[in-house]
């Protein structure tokens, strides 16, 4: 199962144009680009399950 969650989660990242593509030259952009995509999924999340 843990798997499964990880495939699922990569697969939304994916969906961010910005990470569809590795553009970035260095990897902390990358990272950053990573972590607001991430923030952004979690903020959809929670206002889906509150409403």
């Amino acid at each position: 199962p843990k798997r499964w969650i990880v495939e699922r989660t990569i697969g939304w990242l994916n969906r961010c144009r910005r990470l569809a593509k590795d553009w970035e030259c260095k990897s902390r952009k990358g990272r950053a680009f990573v972590l607001l995509a991430s923030i952004r999924l979690i903020t959809r999340k929670l206002c889906q399950k509150t409403s």
